[in-house]
C-alpha cells in the first residue's frame, strides 16, 4: 500500500484505521507542523514522529497506551519519597526548559524532539493547549513532563529526570491535578512495560478512538504558572 502523502499547506488527514500495519500505525508523511495541523491531528487520535531529517510522519498505531489518572500505580518507596516532599512542583512555568531538556533525553528510539518540534509545540503552550509539569529542588529543574490537551484527553509527549524519580513526581501531579479539573484519560501513545509498571494499560486502537470521540470536546480550565500545593496524593498507594 502507498502512503498517502500530506499537501504541505493544507494537509488532510486520512482515516486513522487506513494506518499500515508494517510498521504499526504509520499513517501519512508531509504535511507540516503548524499548530491547526497539530491540533487537528490529535483530535483526530494522530501524532508525528520522526527522526531529524526524515520527512514528518504520522502515526496511529494499532495498539495504544493509556493512563486513567485515578489508576497510577505508586510503589511504597517512592510514596516514602513524596511524603518526604523535599521538592516544589509547579505548572506551567518552565515549558520551554521541559520540551528541551525530554530533547536531550536518550531513549530506545533515539531523540526525535528536534528544533522544529520544539518550536511547534512551544506555539501551542503559547495558545494555552499545551502544558508542562515541573519538579524543582530549589531552583533547579530535575524532572518535567509536556503533552497536548485535547478536551478531556491529555497526550503526554516526553518526560525527563535529572535526579532519581523525578518524571515520577511530574507524573503523579499531573494526574492528581488532571483528577481535579475532570481530564479523564492520558494518552500515553506507545506501551512499554514501564508505563505498564505505573497503571497503565494497553488498548486497542478502536477503543482509543471511541474514548477519544467521547472526551476530546470536554471543556477543562488550566491554570498557568502557578505553583501546585496538593496534599491527597495518598489516593494513588
Amino acid at each position: 500500500m502507498r502512503l498517502p502523502v500530506l499537501n504541505t499547506q493544507y494537509p488532510q488527514f486520512p482515516d486513522p484505521n487506513f494506518a499500515l500495519d508494517d510498521p504499526d500505525g504509520l499513517l501519512a508523511m508531509g504535511g507540516n507542523l503548524l499548530p491547526t495541523t497539530l491540533l487537528s491531528a490529535y483530535y483526530q487520535g494522530i501524532f508525528p514522529w520522526y527522526s531529524d531529517g526524515d520527512p514528518i510522519l504520522w502515526w496511529s498505531p494499532s495498539t495504544r497506551c493509556v493512563l486513567i489518572p485515578s489508576e497510577l500505580h505508586i510503589s511504597k518507596s517512592l510514596g516514602k519519597q513524596l511524603r518526604k516532599n523535599n521538592y516544589q512542583v509547579s505548572l506551567n512555568k518552565a515549558f520551554e526548559a521541559v520540551i528541551n531538556a525530554c530533547a536531550r533525553r536518550k531513549s530506545d528510539q533515539g531523540t526525535w524532539i528536534n528544533q522544529d518540534m520544539i518550536e511547534a509545540y512551544s506555539e501551542l503552550h503559547k495558545m494555552d493547549r499545551a502544558h508542562s509539569v515541573e519538579v524543582w529542588d530549589g531552583d533547579s529543574l530535575i524532572g518535567g513532563i509536556y503533552g497536548i490537551e485535547v478536551g478531556g484527553l491529555f497526550c503526554g509527549e516526553s518526560m525527563f529526570s535529572r535526579q532519581t524519580n523525578a518524571s515520577k513526581i511530574a507524573l503523579i501531579h499531573l494526574c492528581n491535578y488532571m483528577i481535579n479539573i475532570g481530564i479523564k484519560m492520558i494518552d500515553c501513545q506507545l506501551v512499554n512495560d514501564h508505563l505498564l509498571s505505573l497503571g497503565a494499560k494497553a488498548i486497542s486502537r478502536d477503543d482509543f478512538l471511541s474514548d477519544l470521540k467521547r472526551l476530546r470536546d470536554h471543556k477543562v480550565q488550566w491554570t498557568t504558572a502557578k505553583n501546585i500545593d496538593l496534599k491527597d496524593l495518598d489516593k494513588f498507594w
